[in-house]
């Protein structure tokens, strides 16, 4: 089943970086020092490696369905192509997207479906997707996209409290009774490639889950010009941080630069496939420091500068713009795309 095994190891040759390992049983649990380590990989990386999450069948299933999905020969999935104007649902075809500034073409699809219309199935939401999307999304998308919810709804539960936050204020923004950018996405990149397949960013929301099982997947550290692998671990999802989570908490919670790459060494020459979950805030919410709510973020917000982390953008506005400067024919806005490690967030 693509995506589920190894045709050969990870090379021991290439540079990794070290994710500090979380327990999501203990997360649940509430073990003060696993809290304790979740904090420190929020705040310092921005990227854990989660085990014990229950998603592995769920994830075997994606894997399954997604790839039949995406050997749709071309002019079927274009049907449902993102197009240019900013939506991320649907299906995104290689070579759409510029991955820097000089306009190099990505070279993966992925097929984004929206947890609105997961949840809200049969009645769409947003859009329609292939049949096969359609026809598997009771026995694989629905269920794959609640637990992936509901992981993060306990991290945002963990977060919220350890920035002295009111009870129930990440909960409420991003309630999954209104409409929100939140999205499951399949991802493909062929073998034996040599470019980038998505360039340097950070990411668009809150939280991300992925599921992979060959490299590709770097991170940037902090205060670093390096590119460093993060090694897939048998049985491990990585998770991290994303820009609304870094913008509600003024810089608190990392939102780290990452790239995908081709796979390393002989796991190139195979098709690399992930699955991974996003969870965003409702599209009507205003990104911006929750200074008011919090002293913790007041003090932080207090030591950058002025309006840093008031972004002036609804979650839905800043999504869409980030999505759309990706697009080659909107390439001259390239550089509003990379997220808010990039040349701050103010007027993204």
């Amino acid at each position: 089943m693509p995506g589920l095994t190894i045709p050969v190891p990870f090379p021991g040759d290439v540079p990794t970086h070290p994710l500090l390992v979380i327990d999501f049983t203990l997360v649940q649990a509430g073990y003060p020092e696993e809290l304790d380590r979740l904090w420190k990989a929020a705040t310092e990386l921005g990227f854990w490696y989660l085990k014990n999450h229950s998603l592995d069948d769920e994830v075997a299933k994606m894997f399954h369905v997604c790839a039949e999905a995406l050997d749709l020969p071309l002019e079927e999935k274009m049907k449902f192509e993102q197009g240019d104007s900013g939506d991320s649902f649907g299906y995104k075809a290689r070579g759409t997207i510029a991955t820097d500034k000089t306009g190099t073409r990505d070279n993966v699809e992925f097929l984004n479906i929206s947890q609105d219309d997961a949840l809200s199935w049969p009645r769409v939401t947003h859009r329609t997707y292939p049949s096969i999307v359609n026809e598997h999304m009771e026995d694989t998308f629905v269920p794959f996209v609640r637990k992936s919810v509901d992981v993060n709804n306990t991290f945002l539960s963990f977060f919220e409290q350890r920035l002295g936050l009111p009870q129930g204020e990440f909960s409420r923004l991003h309630d999954p009774r209104r409409v929100n950018g939140g999205e499951a996405r399949c991802i493909r990149t062929p073998p034996k490639q040599e470019t980038t397949g998505v360039g340097a960013h950070t990411d668009f929301g809150s939280l991300a889950i992925v599921h992979n099982r060959l490299g590709g997947l770097q991170v940037m550290p902090p205060g670093t010009d390096q590119w460093l692998y993060i090694k897939p671990v048998p049985g491990y999802a990585v998770c991290n941080i994303g820009d609304t989570l870094a913008i509600f908490s003024a810089g608190i919670l990392r939102s780290n630069v990452h790239r995908v790459m081709p796979p390393p060494g002989e796991q190139s020459q195979f098709p690399r496939y992930s699955i991974t979950f996003f969870t965003r805030p409702d599209y009507e919410v205003v990104l911006r420091a929750l200074r008011d709510q919090s002293p913790l973020i007041a003090e932080a917000a207090a030591k950058v500068p002025e309006g840093q982390y008031e972004t002036g953008s609804t979650a839905g506005e800043w999504v869409a713009r980030r999505i759309r400067n990706l697009r080659l024919k909107n390439r001259e806005g390239w550089f509003g795309s990379q997220g808010t490690e990039h040349e701050g967030v103010k007027g993204r």
